[in-house]
């Protein structure tokens, strides 16, 4: 049975826009890439003396179970270079499971939804771009006004200069 995942992605070091297309391109078989939300640069959040983000969002399917897909993409960090690093610390990569299908999840592992989406921006932006209507399994409200809750400032976005 296939299953509706909406994956959350960052990278704030090294080549960022090379980090997350290298993430996508890695996902399938295992995850299908449906649609991809614009990329944001964004300010960091939690620890601020790091350099900005790129972040974006994929809408996914995927045949995975909950905890066999945060096993897959833990992996894939992994593969892909990203080292342990310090809580909200800089990172080669980092992708968050947001949704999947209307699951609600809470085990020491994996929390789905995932449990700060509300309060971030630079995951919220995103996912404007793709579901406005979504509506958060938990609190019961759209992303669209889940996104008027919380500050925009520093979201901007990305645009890639020619090489």
């Amino acid at each position: 049975m296939s299953h509706c995942v909406y994956l959350g992605l960052g990278s704030n070091l090294e080549d960022r826009l090379a980090n997350l297309k290298a993430l996508e391109e890695a996902l399938p078989p295992k995850v299908r890439v449906k649609r991809v939300s614009h990329i944001y640069e964004t300010p960091p959040w939690g620890y601020l003396d790091q350099p900005t983000y790129l972040n974006q969002v994929l809408e996914t399917e995927t045949d995975l179970a909950p905890l066999d897909l945060l096993q897959f993409l833990k992996k894939l960090e992994h593969d892909l270079g990203r080292t342990p690093n310090y809580r909200y610390g800089p990172r080669l990569i980092d992708v968050d499971i947001l949704f999947y299908d209307n699951l609600i999840m809470e085990r020491q592992s994996l929390i789905i939804p995932h449990p700060h989406l509300a309060e971030r921006a630079f995951v919220l932006v995103p996912m404007l771009d793709l579901a406005p209507d979504y509506i958060h399994p938990v609190l019961g409200e759209t992303i669209e006004t889940l996104s008027f809750k919380v500050d925009h400032e520093g979201i901007s976005l990305f645009h890639p200069r020619d090489p």
